[in-house]
């Protein structure tokens, strides 16, 4: 009978058997040929003497051996220094060593090969982001350094020059400010120093003040701002008003920027058991599928230079967006199809009082 990877136990059984049948037939034959009247009741009690001793040394060398080479592995694939009480009590002769050693070897190595994966996700990712932050600090920058150029090289003598490039450089300086804002507050949320302070509120009025502070952007597109049928019921939910309100306002003013002339803005909301789906749609320029999953990355811009024909913008809405709702341990979500509109979704919980 072969046993397809025995276990150390299994194969100090086996080898004592063996070394137990060899013994006692030596002996035997021995004390037949020196000594024709064999004792075999003391032959007899030598046999499981042989096979218990034969057995133990086995089991120990194998067990010494073995945990000699654990260790080594141990030593390559561990992050952390075990003791010799810690790593002997992995030493189960009972069970098949070889191949659990093998598995778990086999799981550092893929354990391994996904670090590297992420880390080079990472290196991408922030090789972008730095570019990505270069190119948006340096336009404004740049554009300021030319009007005060332009203004140092005389045009500061001109009134309607000199109103005009200080007014750009101001908007230019306004610009790196909602950047330098912007990237502060991801950087807040994501570090986790900004502490919500989670209350119980009408969402719907909450909408209502977001409609009102942007009813003079939406009017000079011609573009009304209205809830679903059925949303414009009180709806109370549990979260950091603050913060929410700037996602609302996020939102709806990306719906007004990229949203065509005479179109509509609609909030929806949707009752989910213990949470609530608040939906805003528009029916404007759209995002093309293949730039869905970027919509939420930094200074990420589906098409750079019509967004910057729309307005502008920091390019990091959307992503404080998502860190905002992330932090409310709740969900954000987006659906669109280019030239069809757009709907941005993220969920709150219900106030359970």
């Amino acid at each position: 009978m072969v046993i397809k990877n025995p276990t150390p136990r299994q194969i100090g059984f086996l080898t004592a058997i063996i070394v137990t049948v060899l013994v006692t037939l030596v002996i035997a034959a021995f004390i037949q040929f020196s000594d024709p009247k064999i004792n075999w009741i003391q032959l007899a009690i030598m046999v499981p003497i042989i096979f218990v001793v034969v057995n133990l040394v086995v089991i120990v060398f194998i067990k010494e051996y073995i945990y000699r080479k654990i260790k080594l592995i141990y030593k390559s694939i561990r992050n952390h220094k075990l003791n010799p009480d810690e790593t002997a009590s992995k030493i189960d002769v009972s069970s098949n060593i070889i191949d659990d050693v093998e598995q778990e070897v086999n799981d550092w190595i893929d354990d391994q090969a996904n670090e590297i994966s992420r880390l080079t996700e990472w290196q991408e990712y922030r090789r972008r982001f730095i570019g990505d932050i270069s190119h948006e600090l340096k336009t404004p920058i740049f554009n300021i350094q030319g009007y005060l150029d332009t203004l140092i090289d005389g045009a500061v003598d001109d009134p309607k020059i000199r109103d005009k490039y200080l007014e750009s450089a101001v908007r230019n300086v306004v610009r790196l400010n909602t950047i330098l804002e912007g990237l502060d507050a991801i950087s807040k949320l994501e570090s986790g120093t900004i502490i919500l302070e989670i209350q119980k509120f009408d969402i719907k009025e909450l909408v209502e003040e977001v409609f009102e502070d942007l009813e003079f952007k939406a009017k000079k597109k011609d573009i009304s701002l209205e809830f679903k049928v059925g949303a414009d019921a009180s709806r109370m939910v549990d979260a950091d008003r603050e913060t929410i309100h700037q996602v609302l306002t996020n939102l709806i003013t990306n719906s007004i920027k990229y949203g065509n002339e005479a179109g509509v803005t609609r909030v929806g909301m949707y009752d989910m058991d213990k949470h609530l789906l608040i939906e805003v749609a528009d029916n404007g320029i759209g995002i093309a599928e293949d730039h869905l999953e970027h919509v939420f990355d930094r200074f990420y811009r589906v098409d750079k230079s019509r967004s910057r024909k729309k307005g502008g913008g920091s390019g990091l809405g959307l992503s404080i967006v998502k860190h905002i709702v992330e932090a409310h341990n709740q969900s954000v979500n987006v659906r669109s199809s280019a030239d069809v509109g757009s709907t941005f979704g993220f969920t709150l919980k219900k106030s359970s009082n």
